[in-house]
């Protein structure tokens, strides 16, 4: 019997990491990262609580790089899960990048992978409960639509519309809401499509997380503390357990939604 592959695409730290130490260990985990020393060092703290763990290099941002991803995976067994964890925030990178990591990476990723998958295997797009701060009147579906169609056009309808601020940071958070935005659409658009297939998709929007990541953005974030039920930040391995449960195939009634775990902050009235 092949065996069961679950991939994690930001699985070198943080939420991605905790995610693939939730997994059940009767799955082969390929955990996947631009930088290959935190990789190695997520490998062997997950070799360590028993699970087998294979590490593959990845730029999320360039399709042939995710091909290579996918075949690797493809190659170690039958690929039931993929957490598609990557991602950059307002203070790591440009507007640019933002898009080219969380937008386009999520169609690259979305679409390599379910080439290989199969019925009861399930898809799960890492968003930000930003999105949920995006006004509909904002929210540019067409130009959503042109992501998996033209790139470039795509790209730079996102940078004019983040360019609506005078602000460099607001520019910046700008495009991370719309990308984090995108996210929620297109795994929405994938489980439709992927559906018939057997192939479940949903999103999952996480708030302010105690991670590297989250750290860099807590003084700008602050007030999701503040709208929270417990005034906290949320902890990678409550959002980890959070992942991992919605991306697990015996949970395959759960398609096409987006799960938002931000401790109440976007739901305060």
């Amino acid at each position: 019997m092949a065996k069961k592959i679950c991939v994690i695409t930001g699985g070198g730290s943080g939420m991605g990491l905790e995610a693939a130490g939730c997994m059940p260990k009767d799955h082969v985990l390929v955990i996947s990262g631009r930088t290959q020393a935190k990789l190695q060092k997520a490998a062997e703290e997950l070799t360590a609580s028993g699970h087998e763990v294979y590490v593959a290099p990845c730029d999320t941002s360039k399709r042939e790089s995710v091909q290579e991803l996918a075949a690797y995976a493809a190659g170690l067994g039958t690929i039931t899960n993929v957490i598609n964890a990557a991602g950059v925030s307002p203070q790591m990178a440009q507007e640019e990048q933002l898009l080219r990591i969380n937008a386009l990476g999520t169609v690259y990723v979305n679409e390599e992978f379910s080439g290989y998958m199969g019925k009861g295997s399930v898809i799960l797009d890492v968003s930000s409960n930003s999105a949920y701060a995006l006004p509909v009147m904002m929210r540019s579906l067409k130009s959503f639509a042109l992501a998996d169609q033209d790139e470039e056009k795509f790209l730079r309808r996102m940078i004019a519309l983040s360019h609506l601020t005078r602000d460099s940071y607001k520019r910046r958070g700008f495009a991370y809401t719309l990308s984090k935005c995108f996210v929620i659409w297109y795994a929405h658009r994938c489980a439709y499509e992927y559906g018939a297939r057997g192939i479940r998709v949903l999103s999952l929007s996480p708030g302010l997380i105690a991670t590297g990541m989250g750290d860099l953005e807590k003084e700008e974030g602050k007030f999701m503390i503040e709208r929270s039920a417990e005034h906290r930040m949320g902890t990678p391995s409550e959002l980890g357990y959070a992942i991992a449960t919605a991306a697990d195939e015996r949970n395959g009634y759960l398609a096409g939604v987006d799960i938002l775990a931000d401790g109440g902050a976007s739901n305060r009235r």
